[in-house]
């Protein structure tokens, strides 16, 4: 414990650091307050059944995506969502449309032109949701009293501003963390989003558990060793690499190649899951879509099975398109982030070769077979860590509401944002000497 406090004495003493982490801080405590305003022109007493509502299902979840914005009818309702599906169809539209694949190769004014379009596509995203979501209030038992100035121009036009801007400004503030300060923005909104519903969920099944008399203290004590397993198996499948062997070589006056000029052999280190927890957000950002077309088409066959069945996200079907998609959406993230061909490429540059394969084409070759090797079980490994919520509902008859932090999307970004930001701050730590979060806390000795 002495070791930790002198952790994060180190921390404080970085100035970079320590600015970015309050910045950060900040701006998460501004998102916070704006997910409790109201959007005017809504009596906030009359919106216990919009909350009531939204406590199970796939809008409970979309709820805890936004911290419960979206059940307070909140000025940032639409939470960052619509940015999460505009990064999707960009680069979904990146595999078809040249314009977009030459942005991809022009380096960082293509990056930035790129997230210029990610950026409009998300104000047209919010313009469909804004007044779908103020229209829709009433299919959550919103009684027209709420709605202090009617549902004419005069309320409808301000709200949408309102909420398009909400969510404009919560991807400028994600956006700002990124740049300025620690972690990354849009993942930690979410992450920070999904936290302010944990203790409140705790609460529930510990009342259902004791109070209820379903199970008791022991059963509360197996959930949570049970939680802190999933935890740890989420950390390994987040960490866990393949390490491939490089050797170093340059040519020698004679002709020949010296080996080994850097001395022991090299690692490149291929992730388990290169892709993190991006798969599981593109796919339940893409999960909202199935519930919401079958509830618009609810008047055919067609659409009350899509309804049905979709809405409930510990159902079967919604599990089995679930984890489908995740294992789709591994590959296809995995495949556009990590780039074997310029790895293969740079090392050949550099004198480096992979024992046995020739360099250039043939190492990219090589590079992009192991990564399609290891990908395959640890998309499989996510896509089971991502239903086990609807598992353990089934098996151990778990409120729904802290189910979700049993694996499932919630758990999977709380754990893969947590360890990208402490891999930052680790980083921070050992450029300036300093020992990281996951060694101990002494400072390292300065040759």
């Amino acid at each position: 414990m002495k070791k930790f406090f002198e952790t994060i004495s180190n921390i404080w003493k970085i100035d970079e650091l320590r600015n970015r982490i309050l910045l950060t801080l900040g701006l998460l405590l501004v998102y916070r307050f704006g997910c409790q305003i109201v959007l005017p022109g809504i009596d906030s007493t009359q919106l216990s059944q919009l909350a009531s509502s939204t406590d199970s299902g796939i809008f409970g979840l979309l709820n805890a995506f936004t911290g419960g914005a979206f059940a307070n009818a909140s000025i940032f309702a639409l939470g960052i969502m619509p940015y999460i599906s505009a990064s999707i169809v960009v680069q979904l539209m990146s595999i078809a449309i040249p314009y977009l694949q030459k942005l991809d190769k022009e380096g960082e004014s293509g990056r930035k032109t790129k997230n210029q379009i990610t950026r409009w596509l998300t104000i047209g995203i919010c313009v469909v949701q804004a007044p779908a979501y103020l229209y829709g209030l009433e299919a959550f038992g919103v009684q027209d009293s709420a709605f202090v100035l009617g549902k004419g121009l005069d309320f409808m036009v301000p709200a949408v501003i309102i909420l398009v801007t909400g969510c404009v400004f919560a991807m400028w503030l994600g956006e700002k963390i990124t740049d300025k300060g620690i972690g990354n923005g849009i993942s930690l909104l979410i992450m920070i989003g999904i936290i302010a519903t944990m203790p409140q969920s705790f609460v529930q099944e510990f009342i259902s558990r004791t109070v209820d008399n379903n199970g008791g203290l022991m059963f509360i004590l197996i959930e949570i060793i049970l939680w802190f397993l999933v935890i740890l198996a989420s950390i390994l499948l987040v960490m866990a690499t393949r390490q491939i062997p490089v050797q170093y070589a340059r040519r020698t006056a004679s002709g020949g190649y010296e080996k080994n000029i850097m001395g022991s052999r090299q690692y490149i280190p291929l992730k388990l899951n290169a892709s993190g927890v991006m798969p599981i957000i593109f796919a339940q950002a893409i999960m909202f879509a199935p519930s919401l077309i079958g509830k618009t088409f609810n008047s055919s066959a067609a659409g009350q099975w899509m309804e049905v069945q979709f809405q409930d996200i510990f159902g079967l079907a919604y599990n089995v398109l679930f984890g489908l998609l995740i294992i789709i959406f591994t590959y296809f993230y995995t495949a556009i982030t990590v780039p074997t061909n310029k790895m293969a490429d740079d090392l050949k540059r550099s004198g480096g070769f992979i024992p046995g394969i020739r360099p250039g084409k043939e190492t990219g070759d090589f590079l992009d077979k192991i990564m399609s090797l290891i990908t395959l079980p640890g998309s499989v490994f996510l896509a089971l860590l991502a239903v086990l919520p609807a598992i353990v509902v089934k098996l151990m008859d778990i409120q729904a509401g802290w189910a979700m932090f049993y694996g499932g999307t919630s758990l999977l970004i709380m754990v893969g944002v947590a360890i990208d930001t402490v891999q930052q701050v680790n980083a921070y730590l050992l450029n300036r000497h300093y020992d990281g979060l996951m060694k101990s806390g002494k400072n390292r000795k300065v040759a």
